[in-house]
């Protein structure tokens, strides 16, 4: 069975990687571009499993040699995912999380990750015939950090080093010339089914909305779920139609600033616009209107503006549009 059995719809990705490893033709840096949620880092997995299964001695299980990659505790792989600083300590997502920590700078991967990665290439490896490097949301990287990470690209020794990015777009030039890319698409609807269903969110099939807003990324669909999970029924139902009244207008307006934290309204804005686009698009006179409040108000609360403001204005100009419309 190969190790890329795993990974659905992803034929391009297989076949490069599966082919570097046959002709021995493995490149110094690879860059696994594509949309978050399609499989980039379980490729990454599958690739480690062919480059490491054959210095796995003959006791060692594929199963043990898979829960060590997946567990990232084989001496020859260093994972590198972005962190926060926090009180002079660098801390991963799932580290913050756990502390309960809420940071208002979003994670990066930094300067002293990329010297660590200038350490750990430094010696030879202990069991596998090569080192490698993962660097997981590499666009995370300041322009500092790229910049130290070029000479390891440029000289990595006996080592292969891994970027995962949304795009080449998301990173340096000068980091994208240095690597082989490595494209990955949406997956098509069976993909998707096929994953979901394996991963017992079989239920998030029956949600277009939440499938549209993936587009074709399971990964995807499972957190924009987790979000709609969040929303509260009753809370839900009254906004999935435009307010009646200012009052309605302004009494949603408060409903929504008390109930739900700033990340899960902007999320909760992208649910409504997909519900009243498709609302929009099944009617004989399509009104795009309240698609364009809402991208209006998406973009005042990235920019911090006040959050119950921003409600009150975009729900009472729906009700105004409303009201205009025969």
């Amino acid at each position: 069975m190969s190790p890329f059995t795993p990974l659905i719809d992803q034929p391009q990705a297989v076949e490069l990687l599966t082919q570097a490893v046959v002709k021995n033709r493995i490149a110094p840096a690879y860059l696994f571009a594509g949309k978050p949620g399609v499989g980039r880092r379980l490729a990454a997995e599958c690739f480690l499993m062919l480059l490491f299964s054959d210095a796995t001695s003959k006791t060692a299980s594929t199963k043990a040699l898979q829960h060590r990659i997946q567990e990232r505790n084989h001496p020859d792989l260093l994972w590198v995912e972005p962190t926060y600083l926090h009180q002079g300590k660098r801390l991963s997502i799932a580290e913050a999380a756990a502390a309960g920590l809420k940071p208002k700078s979003p994670p990066v991967v930094r300067l002293e990750q990329v010297r660590d990665i200038a350490r750990f290439l430094s010696r030879a490896p202990l069991e596998a015939p090569r080192s490698v490097v993962v660097i997981d949301h590499a666009e995370t990287m300041a322009e500092g950090a790229a910049n130290g990470l070029l000479k390891t690209l440029e000289e990595p020794g006996q080592a292969t080093l891994i970027l995962i990015a949304p795009s080449i777009e998301s990173l340096l030039p000068t980091l994208v010339s240095r690597c082989q890319r490595i494209p990955f698409y949406g997956l098509t609807a069976d993909g998707m089914a096929q994953v979901l269903q394996r991963s017992g969110q079989a239920e998030i099939l029956q949600q277009p909305e939440v499938l549209q807003l993936a587009q074709g990324s399971p990964g995807a669909a499972i957190e924009h779920w987790q979000q709609l999970q969040a929303v509260p029924a009753e809370l839900l139902q009254a906004v999935i139609t435009v307010p009646r009244t200012f009052r309605e207008a302004l009494s949603l307006a408060r409903d929504i600033e008390k109930t739900l934290e700033p990340e899960s309204q902007r999320w909760l804005i992208a649910y409504l616009q997909q519900i009243y686009w498709q609302q929009s698009c099944t009617t004989q006179q399509p009104n795009a209107l309240p698609v364009s409040l809402l991208e209006q108000a998406r973009q005042h609360l990235t920019r911090n503006v006040q959050p119950r403001l921003v409600w009150e204005v975009t729900l009472l100009s729906m009700v105004r549009v409303a009201q205009r419309s025969p």
